[in-house]
């Protein structure tokens, strides 16, 4: 895959997102850790991700009531949007001068 030299690891939480965990790290040859439940100091960028997440779809909501368009949409905002950390590049911006 062409973003294997990117990929370094995963930190996630331990929702059902990552029930493929095994395959998806067989697949980016990198490694997966889980972060301990109710320990969001433990994933930083999970939880930032997740509050821009909320701004556009609220908690406890059915992501399965969103169209995949509207899904598409956020995602591609979200990455597109300029953060601190990256010298207010995108991650979007970071990717692409990488991998291409």
């Amino acid at each position: 895959m062409p973003y294997n030299d990117f990929v370094h690891s995963i930190t996630t939480d331990n929702g059902t997102e990552f029930a493929e965990h095994e395959y998806i790290s067989k697949r980016l040859d990198t490694d997966i850790y889980f972060a301990h439940p109710y320990s969001s100091w433990k994933k930083g960028l999970i939880e930032y991700t997740n509050k821009l997440i909320r701004q556009y779809i609220k908690k406890k909501t059915d992501i399965n009531s969103y169209e995949n368009k509207f899904i598409t949409q956020v995602q591609r905002k979200i990455n597109k949007r300029p953060r601190k950390k990256l010298k207010y590049k995108s991650p979007t911006d970071i990717f692409y001068k990488l991998a291409f």
